[in-house]
């Protein structure tokens, strides 16, 4: 019997129940009716009759079962396939925290080194210039033949000697340390944002090149029943039903749909998948009007750059090569293959070429 065939006597069915207010009465209810409308009983032996019964329990026991089966192996394999997304998900996030944390440790490692060396150089350049003599610093006094005598004002420089190389150097030590101190609190005070995304009051997120994860934490026991959730190719919401969205709006940008899907993790997180339409670009957000990041501090390694094509990943290379040097202060890829060019030109009429962040400027 099919789906449909066993549904078709449902109205009728519940209404007896719903008058009938039991199991019992109601199957009372229907074995009185083959009693009094038919020859059920009287047009059989009795153990006909028992055993027509027990066929007809036996078989809807038999599809009772099978059907319980049927979910606990659904729901056996989608646990299986949450618990290997969270995990796939907790490794990637892993990952990425590791990599930003050995990165940001380098950066203000070299960071500090250069501004060290730099103010040390500084301090040294200026305790040498203040061993030489001045010009300004000498008195010629007129003797009493009339000659000037050049050893007489050698007192007035010797008044003002200059102060100890050593001294200068340690408090340039110092003042250094005092800044370094000063850049740590504030990296303290507004760290970069793990796993390229943000973690907000209701959700959080992570992307790569390519895709992007979304966790969005519902009370703990809730059922995909109990979700409503709503996801195009430029829209998302999710929520519980009968409520406000958790979150909806507008995409920050616009996802492959076919590729993207949506999960319920645990029974207490909805974790949505998404692959971007456009994989070159990174988002400042999920949805239009929520808090955004600073994309120029990404972490671009975080991405499979093995996934790409060779055009693709060398485009990505490229992107990494040249955020890495705009963050030290350093010229591009393209700049520096300029100057290189440039620098084989250096003179030119007679006069030096100065490269400069500004350009090229004539010095006589």
């Amino acid at each position: 019997m099919s789906s449909l065939e066993d549904e078709r006597f449902d109205g009728p069915l519940l209404m007896i129940a719903q008058q009938s207010q039991g199991i019992e009465p109601l199957l009372d209810a229907v074995f009185s009716f083959l009693r009094r409308k038919t020859d059920f009983f009287s047009g059989a032996a009795p153990e006909v009759v028992q055993q027509t019964v027990l066929k007809c329990v036996k078989k809807q026991a038999d599809l009772a079962d099978r059907t319980k089966i049927e979910k606990m192996t659904k729901q056996a394999q989608e646990d299986a396939k949450a618990a290997q997304a969270r995990k796939a998900a907790a490794a990637k996030m892993q990952k990425a925290e590791a990599a930003a944390k050995a990165k940001a440790l380098k950066e203000k490692a070299d960071a500090d080194a250069a501004k060290l060396a730099k103010d040390k150089a500084k301090a040294e350049k200026q305790s040498k210039a203040g061993d030489k003599p001045s010009a300004a610093g000498v008195v010629a006094e007129a003797g009493a033949d009339g000659s000037f005598d050049l050893d007489a004002g050698t007192s007035s420089s010797e008044a003002k000697p200059p102060p100890a190389p050593e001294q200068g150097v340690e408090q340039v030590e110092e003042e250094a340390g005092a800044a370094a101190a000063e850049e740590e609190e504030e990296e303290e005070e507004g760290p970069r944002p793990l796993g390229n995304g943000m973690v907000l009051e209701n959700y959080s997120w992570t992307q790569q090149l390519a895709d992007l994860q979304v966790v969005v934490p519902v009370p703990a026991g809730t059922k995909t029943r109990d979700l409503t959730v709503s996801m195009s190719a430029s829209k998302l919401s999710v929520g519980l039903k009968g409520k406000p969205p958790i979150l909806s709006g507008d995409l920050h940008k616009r996802i492959s749909l076919d590729e993207s899907f949506w999960t319920l993790e645990d029974n207490k997180e909805v974790v949505f998948t998404m692959m971007k339409f456009n994989q070159m670009e990174w988002w400042k957000c999920v949805v239009a009007g929520e808090p955004e990041i600073d994309t120029s501090k990404v972490n671009p390694e975080n991405s499979k750059l093995g996934d790409l094509d060779g055009e693709t990943r060398q485009v990505v290379e490229k992107m990494m090569y040249d955020q890495r040097q705009k963050a030290m202060g350093l010229p591009t890829a393209d700049e520096q293959k300029k100057n290189d060019v440039l620098a084989n030109f250096m003179k030119v009429g007679g006069r030096l070429l100065v490269l400069g962040c500004g350009g090229l400027r004539a010095r006589q």
